[in-house]
């Protein structure tokens, strides 16, 4: 499997925008914790959001600010279950 870029972060957001997705999830992998932490993002925000994660992320979805973040995957779904399951 290849590593997530940015780019593909853009398309999760396009999909779930085209498809009137409710929500994106993003799993975050953060350096200190043993599981990741998982991010829920409501449609209102997908603009706003992607906006802040390609300022705040590098082309490999690492923390500009901290290296020992980044987003390690990501899914859009209607509901918190659907993304349960697809993160």
């Amino acid at each position: 499997m290849s590593q997530l870029t940015i780019g593909d972060l853009e398309k999760c957001f396009k999909d779930a925008s085209d498809q009137r997705k409710g929500y994106i999830g993003v799993l975050i992998s953060m350096e200190g914790f043993p599981l990741p932490e998982a991010i829920i993002n409501e449609s209102a925000n997908f603009d706003t959001k992607l906006a802040y994660y390609k300022k705040a992320y590098d082309k490999h979805l690492i923390l500009k600010t901290f290296k020992g973040i980044r987003i390690i995957g990501f899914a859009h779904g209607n509901s918190f279950k659907a993304l349960q399951r697809s993160l």
